[in-house]
């Protein structure tokens, strides 16, 4: 299984982006999904997931703002992020879960500056 995350970068506050995370080696129209977000020295926190039937979920602080999507036939998961804030400064991973074995991206970098 390989998740590829990408579409980080720097934006300032207010401003919107959109990441990818691509996947290989799974049935991933069946498969959950979810983003994550770290910040050094912090544990993992989970920011939307979306089930195989489209049913998405957010941690509060996103609500709103964010919009996680997937493209079964693209193999490829989206979150769209607007109204982006200083404190969503992170690096995004994407994840799933396959046989009770969690799978990584590599994160990617978002940036948001004040």
């Amino acid at each position: 299984v390989q998740l590829q995350a990408c579409g980080g970068g720097l934006v300032q506050a207010g401003g919107s982006l959109r990441l990818s995370c691509k996947a290989a080696g799974l049935n991933f129209g069946i498969n959950t999904m979810r983003w994550y977000r770290q910040l050094p020295g912090e544990q993992r926190e989970m920011v939307a997931v979306i089930t195989s039937r489209g049913n998405t979920d957010y941690v509060d602080s996103v609500k709103g703002r964010f919009t996680v999507s997937r493209d079964n036939v693209r193999r490829t998961m989206y979150l769209q992020m607007d109204n982006l804030k200083p404190e969503d400064t992170a690096v995004y991973y994407c994840n799933t879960e396959l046989r009770s074995r969690n799978y990584w991206g590599q994160g990617t970098l978002v940036t948001v500056s004040s």
